[in-house]
């Protein structure tokens, strides 16, 4: 076995990542270096970054200008490669383009152990033919609101036309053979990741897939049980943001350790170690182990490193198919060059077969791959050699001009503003797609090309197919079944995800912390509610109220789940599609990381609630409640962890949970005992799990029990009435007429309960438990990753009209030509709003006279290891018509210094001075520079024209007439090429704005306020095509040249963009300043300074790479290079021209005039506009408002049902305060769905438009408020209707009107509730946390669980005072049964005889003037079996609740509307708690 094979099947099967080698190798045996060793094909930077310049350092950099690719697999070597060599070297060229990598000793190693080992190569490739795919939908899609989803006409007749089929790839053909590397080249929406998703055979989501794939010679359907080794990194970076890089490299190599591993390593963990430990290295983020990933919202690594986690997180798979998308985002020049590397390295050594998309792609990125393939609207226009790419395109007509990249000549071709034709050619080069594409099928490369689509039928790829499944089988453990995709056994795996889920826990503390602090809390505020309940009649109902509060607390903590279910949903799809785990290693780590916790959760809590409450005080009593808490906290979890992984959608989830939630409460038999439960409902308490668990609580408790019956329930009683013979308990359930007391098991059986089911419920739920865990583990098998439906515009109904061009045309198809009569080309206008010329435009554009300085700025951070020092330093200047680039590698300080600029930072310290105009930053300046962030954060549901427009009204000068404002927006719109999409939703990614033009979205936002100092922008070209990158900065050029001063972030540009920027500041790790200056023509003035300090730049390298190489990458010769600028005279002129611009600047009149306004416009027209954009994006929200509505209905219908035509008894009458109190509990589910909104809305506003000055925190929280209002009044419609009549309330207008009233303002209260939690919660699942903390207080004080003269006197008087549920119910019960007339039931009487043959009325005289003034006696007369109702009217039974007159229930319906204002005021409070200020330099 060759040295070349064993080092492949090292990478398969023991050590980074798998894929055979390609067709026949060089290898050198001992014989030629006394030592066995690999040369690799590869190239990389970011894996196999070890090739180093350790063994062919002295050939210098020259190699990489030939044509050697994957033909030397072939053993073909050209002439070019074979005279790269003199007569001292090798006589055979080395195979790999990127054997400067710096792991190479480590490739040996591994190559020395794969061999002594003699382990099978995992060589597999893809190819492909006549390949199409089609995508549901066509390119644009209605979003319908509000009113025009209930067209029911339209909406039948578009639902009887099938969806339209999308062309997304249209017939292509390819090969990569083992080790080779293509490059997908295409404009964004061209289709490039649905390529790459079908060559890593993932067709989720797509309508059709024609044509063929085969892996090695599998077919896609056999190659599926081997998706972990055909993977494919996505342009998302999905984390679990907590975690640290350390853990998630960890879990993601222990998923992947081979069954049999190295001989000298002894264990699973040396493997994962080694491994982690070398894909860490390869991409240069060792010393990230211990910072959390992060993402917009937790703060973590920079964005490229988040990058590079994701990179080398693909890599751990050990695959042998690697599908690339874009993977270079976010990375600078040089990071991204070493990635590219790092692939190339593997595919040559190991034989992976390596597919890749970028954009932007330099040609020292280019030149590494072999094949090229170009795609346009999903054409294949070329397929062949790198090396005959850009000739083709050459012949044709196109000139590719000097020094531009490739890549981006490329796809420019058919793009009329990007393309230069020959002279002599404009009239005969072909034009579109098709064009082009009929050229290339009549070229000699094509039939080349077509030659290796056998491929799949040789037997190299039969035989290499067999070795690779004997060598996965080999990896595989053996307890594995044998078509199982994954590499360890279940219970390593479960080990895995345990470890993993703890980490998640610990990772985000506070929220663990809040939770276990709230159980404790709430354990102690309801022990003492129900604090030493009696023994007697009247405690039961208390302690059946405490029994049942201690399951529906369970049942609350576990609502949280569904969020969380959402939180790390794409994670798992990820990890799925990589092969990690079985999701049911995930849902069982789940349950094995809840045990300690809800264990110690019940723990807590049934100690204190237990013995507060004074159940019965033994010890098999007490540990019978406490494990009956744990199995329903447990059953709970699972219940609603099955609900969110069953939906697919997070409003589907929260609407079932929600009602699932009512029903499980109100079905457990202590609203309605099971007796009095209606037919048609009896089932829900049978699938019930708290039902069972309240019944064995309940039996728990009073078995054995002697109750005595006392006060109320006992008739008569008082003074003279003490013999038992003569009196009879009333109003206990059980208690046989008669007698005086009632046996625990008396009662139970009232209730349809037994003793004996105690341990039979407990097996009940369990196995409801069990049964839920197995939905979930179904449900969470089933999830697919995001379907193939994505790049589409997302048109409002009501803008339909205004984009008739959308909907005519494809949206990602170029601008069509036509010739005219002069045969020349003209592209078509196809813009709704008149375009402008050039001169126009610029005349509009605002100019600027204010000079920007910053010196000696530090920013400082605390850390758990104390400070830490983010900028080191650092000063420069910007000036009116200057364009500046702000560079350094991922990680060096470059968005911290432009946040720190630009005053966007509220933590930390900053020293230093910021100066405009050699003054201090003025009140306004905030609104007056312009900052485009990195992260393009808008409202989803506003048009691209709104979004514009509400920047220009709130940031432009009041004084600026608002006609004028909006003439600039069109200025803008133009300018920008937004004429097609300004009337479309930025919508969310794959459905609304693509990245370009949500980019382009983010600098008109900015552009529009016409700032009036500065731009910041921050990596406006990431996530840019070439052509879409070099339009942004012609345009920031554009800007400059009209005397507007632009500061820029940028990672990677080519040295066409590089030419654009007048200066550069240059940085290294920990913000400290390596250049700043000007960058001369052709970069000139950098080179020089460069080349003085021993780094000369090479003549046909990228200046800006080259730049970044020197200060962070491989050519920085150990140079502290900020050291060496420090002592430059370069630093010493530029310190003298900071103090000389400041203080000339500071010597006349300031340029920039400061209105001393904080924001451009006064309050209330900042609220009018805001609460009109909240207002248009709630009238979008269909999925949210429809989800409110459907709550109302649905929880009211089954409340009206639950408790239908409630009669006028004794029991009856408990029965209408449970319905009434009932109606609170539709604010849980609608609370849940409506903070996720509102933090949404919050996020939005903190991280762009607070930082910007656009408007007012009031503004913003006026805005939410209002808009809810029309949707509130309509809820409270939605559920009075379905629920008043049919529970049978009285029907006169007077009391259903003032019932109304009261149900419209607690839609007002709650929604203010839910509001202030949101407004202060740092996100979702805290908010979600606090809820249940807070509705369980206000629903446990309202007078209902406990009644009032029952209540501690430490809470009687004032917490039952403040709690608005207290006045909902009262004023509601006092409109609805104040004047009832009560009618007892045969077994609701106390039935007893009189002594001494007196009448009934006589013997109860002195009872009824007193203690029984409010009971009935119906048979006065009569001298034996007395009958005796405990009320007379409703008005008797309101008085036992602190009801004791009409007018009470106008009072409290007076106060609930103070309530509902008060609700509301809090919310301000909170938001304006949470707004902090801005940090300024000290």
């Amino acid at each position: 076995m060759s040295t070349r094979d064993s080092w492949r099947s090292s990478w398969g099967n023991g050590y980074s990542g798998g894929g055979g080698g390609g067709g026949g190798g060089a290898a050198f045996g001992s014989t030629s270096f006394g030592g066995t060793s690999a040369w690799g094909a590869g190239g990389g930077d970011t894996i196999f970054r070890v090739l180093s310049r350790g063994s062919f350092q002295d050939r210098g950099s020259k190699r990489h200008s030939g044509i050697f690719s994957a033909f030397s697999r072939d053993g073909i070597y050209e002439e070019d490669d074979l005279s790269l060599y003199s007569e001292g070297d090798i006589d055979i060229p080395p195979i790999s383009k990127a054997e400067d990598w710096v792991l190479m000793p480590d490739v040996k190693n591994y190559a020395e152990r794969g061999e002594k080992d003699n382990l099978k190569s995992r060589k597999l490739g893809v190819t492909w033919k006549n390949l199409t795919v089609k995508g549901v939908g066509a390119d644009a899609a209605f979003n319908e609101n509000v009113g025009s989803q209930f067209n029911v006409p339209r909406n039948i007749k578009e639902g009887r036309q099938p969806p339209p089929l999308n062309t997304i790839i249209e017939d292509s053909h390819g090969c990569v053979k083992p080790g080779e590397m293509l490059l997908v080249l295409g404009r964004p929406g061209s289709g490039c990741t649905t390529l790459l998703k079908m060559l890593a055979n993932r067709r989720n989501g797509y309508a059709e897939v024609n044509g063929e794939v085969k892996f090695g010679s599998m077919t896609a359907k056999e190659a599926l049980q081997y998706r972990g080794q055909i993977v494919m990194n996505t342009e998302e970076e999905l984390f679990f943001p907590t975690l640290t890089v350390g853990q998630t490299m960890d879990f993601a190599t222990r998923m992947k350790v081979p069954y049999h591993k190295f001989s000298d390593q002894h264990s699973d963990k040396d493997f994962q170690q080694e491994y982690r430990d070398f894909l860490m290295k390869a991409m240069g983020i060792t010393h990230t182990a211990d910072t959390k990933v992060g993402n917009e919202y937790v703060r973590g690594v920079s964005g490229g490193e988040r990058k590079r986690v994701s990179i080398i997180e693909t890599l751990a798979t050990r695959g042998s198919v690697f599908c690339w998308d874009n993977s270079t985002r976010g990375l600078d020049a040089s990071t991204a060059l070493e990635y590219t590397k790092a692939v190339r390295a593997m595919t040559d050594v190991v034989g992976l077969s390596s597919v890749v998309s970028l954009y932007q792609a330099g040609n020292g990125i280019y030149n590494l791959f072999d094949k090229i393939l170009v795609l346009d609207e999903g054409k294949e226009i070329f397929y062949g050699p790198r090396e005959q790419a850009r000739p083709f395109m050459e012949e044709l007509g196109f000139i590719c001009g000097d020094g531009a990249n490739v890549g981006d000549f490329l796809t420019g071709v058919t793009v009329p503003t990007e393309r230069s034709v020959r002279p002599g050619m404009e009239l005969s080069f072909p034009r579109t797609a098709e064009e082009i594409r009929a050229d290339y099928m009549r070229t000699d490369i094509r039939a080349t090309m077509e030659k290796e689509y056998s491929y799949p039928q040789s037997d190299e790829a039969k035989e290499n197919t067999k070795e690779f499944q004997a060598a996965i089988a080999y990896d595989k453990d053996k307890t594995l079944p044998k078509k199982s995709p994954l590499t360890v056994s279940f219970s390593k795996q479960v080990k895995a995800c345990v470890a993993r889920q703890y980490q998640i826990v610990w990772g985000d503390k506070p929220t663990f912390i809040i939770k276990q602090l709230a159980t404790l809390i709430q354990a102690l505020v309801v022990g003492s509610l129900f604090y030493k309940a009696s023994t007697d009649s009247s405690g039961l109902f208390s302690k059946s109220g405490a029994l049942f509060f201690s399951l529906l607390y369970q049942a609350l903590m576990a609502l949280s789940e569904v969020t969380d279910s959402f939180a790390g949903r794409p994670v798992l799809a990820k990890h799925k599609a990589f092969a990690f785990f079985h999701p049911a290693a995930f849902c069982i780590a789940q349950i094995a990381a809840d045990l300690p916790v809800l264990l110690f959760q019940v723990t807590q809590f049934s100690l204190v609630l237990y013995f507060m409450v004074g159940l019965k005080v033994s010890a098999s009593a007490f540990f019978t409640y406490w494990v009956t808490l744990f199995a329903i906290a447990m059953c709970i979890t699972a219940v609603m962890r099955a609900i969110g992984a069953v939906f697919s959608t997070f409003d589907g989830a929260t609407k079932l949970s929600g009602f699932w939630f009512s029903a499980l409460v109100v079905y457990t038999g202590y609203f309605i005992p099971k007796t009095q439960m209606h037919p048609w409902f009896v089932w829900i308490y049978w699938i019930d799990p708290l039902s069972y668990g309240f019944e064995l609580l309940l039996s728990n408790e009073v078995h054995g029990q002697v109750i005595p019956c006392v006060n109320q329930n006992l008739i008569p009683n008082g003074p003279g009435y003490t013999n038992p013979a003569f009196q009879s308990c009333a109003g206990v359930m059980g208690a046989r007429q008669g007698a005086t007391s009632v046996t625990g098991d008396e009662y139970l059986a009232a209730f349809s309960y037994k003793h004996s089911h105690l341990w039979r419920n407990f097996g009940i739920i369990w196995a409801w438990w069990a049964f839920f865990v197995f939905v979930t583990i179904v449900a969470t098998s089933n999830w697919k990753e995001s379907a193939g439906k994505s790049g589409f515009l997302v048109i409002p109904r009501e803008r339909a009209t205004k984009n008739k061009q959308i909907l005519q045309k494809d949206e990602e198809s170029q601008i069509k030509e036509k010739k005219t009569s002069g045969d020349a080309v003209t592209p078509l206008d196809s813009s709704s709003s008149s375009s402008m010329d050039e001169k126009t435009i610029d005349n509009q554009l605002i100019s600027n006279t204010s000079v920007f300085t910053w010196k000696n700025l530090t920013y400082t951070v605390k850390t758990p290891s104390g400070d830490r020092v983010l900028l080191d330093n650092v000063q420069g200047w910007v000036k009116p018509g200057m364009l500046g680039a702000l560079m350094g590698s991922s990680g060096a300080g470059k968005t911290t210094l432009l946040d720190v600029l630009a005053q966007r930072k509220t933590e930390g310290s900053i020293t230093g001075s910021v100066l405009v105009d050699g003054r201090p930053l003025s009140v306004s300046f905030q609104r007056s520079a312009g900052y485009c962030e990195q992260l393009d954060i808008h409202e989803p549901l506003s048009t691209v024209r709104e979004a514009l427009e509400f920047s220009a009204l709130l940031r432009q000068p009041r004084e600026t007439p608002k006609e004028e404002k909006l003439k600039y927006v069109d200025t803008i719109i133009n300018l920008l090429e937004m004429q097609d999409i300004e009337h479309t939703l930025v919508g969310r990614t794959g459905a609304g704005l693509s990245v370009e033009q949500r980019k382009r979205l983010t600098i008109g936002v900015e552009l529009v306020a016409k700032p009036s100092i500065l731009i910041f922008l921050d990596e406006p070209t990431s996530g840019l095509d070439g052509q879409a990158a070099f339009n942004t900065l012609r345009f920031l050029r554009k800007l400059a040249a009209v005397g507007q001063a632009v500061l820029v972030t940028i990672h990677q540009p080519s040295a066409l963009l590089f030419k654009e920027f007048d200066t550069l500041l240059l940085l290294a790790r920990g913000g400290k300043t390596v250049y700043f200056g000007d960058i001369g023509v052709e970069a000139g003035t950098l080179k020089d300074y460069f080349a003085r300090n021993g780094a000369p730049c090479p003549k046909d390298a990228n200046p800006a790479e080259h730049m970044i190489d020197v200060v962070s990458g491989t050519a920085s010769q150990g140079k502290d290079w900020n050291q060496v600028w420090l002592e430059s005279p370069e630093f010493k002129e530029v310190s003298n021209e900071v103090d000389r611009i400041n203080k000339e600047a500071a010597s006349k009149p300031p340029g920039t005039v400061d209105d001393g306004h904080e924001f451009a416009m006064p309050l209330w027209q900042q609220i009018l506009l805001v609460t009109n954009r909240m207002n248009v994006a709630l009238y979008r929200n269909t999925d949210y408002v429809n989800n409110k509505f459907a709550l109302h209905i649905g929880s009211a219908l089954f409340n009206g049902f639950t408790f239908w035509k409630i009669g006028n008894s004794v029991g009856e009458l408990q029965l209408k305060l449970f319905t009434i109190f009932n109606f609170i509990f539709v604010a849980p589910g609608v609370i849940n769905q409506l903070q996720p909104l509102f933090i949404d809305r919050r996020d939005i506003y903190e991280f762009r438009e607070k930082k910007s000055k656009m408007y007012s925190w009031v503004a913003f929280v006026t805005g939410l408020i209002v808009s809810e209002f029309p949707y509130l009044c309509i809820c409270a419609v939605l559920y009075f209707a379905p629920w008043y009549y049919t529970v049978g309330f009285p029907t006169d207008s007077n009391k259903s009107g003032a019932v109304f009233f009261v149900m419209l303002f607690y839609e007002f209260i709650y929604t203010g509730i839910g509001q202030f939690i949101a407004a202060y919660a740092p996100n979702a699942v805290f908010a979600s946390l606090v809820n249940p903390a807070i509705i369980t207080i206000l629903v446990s004080f309202c007078g209902v669980l406990v009644p009032y003269n029952q209540i501690q006197e430490f809470w009687r008087y004032w917490i039952y005072y403040l709690n608005p549920f207290n006045y909902l119910i009262s004023s509601i019960l006092t409109f609805t049964v104040f004047d009832v007339e009560v009618k007892c039931k045969d077994r609701e009487f106390a039935l007893f005889d009189t002594p001494n043959n007196m009448t009934c009325g006589e013997y109860l005289a002195p009872y009824t003037a007193g203690l029984g003034a409010r009971t009935n006696l119906i048979n006065p007369d009569a001298r034996s079996g007395c009958r005796v109702c405990q009320y007379r009217l409703g008005s008797d039974y309101l008085s036992t609740l602190n009801i004791g007159d009409y007018y009470v229930g106008w009072r409290d319906a007076g106060i609930v509307v103070i309530f509902a204002i008060s609700s509301y005021v809090m919310v301000y409070a909170l938001m304006k708690l949470r707004t902090k200020a801005t940090k300024k330099a000290q």
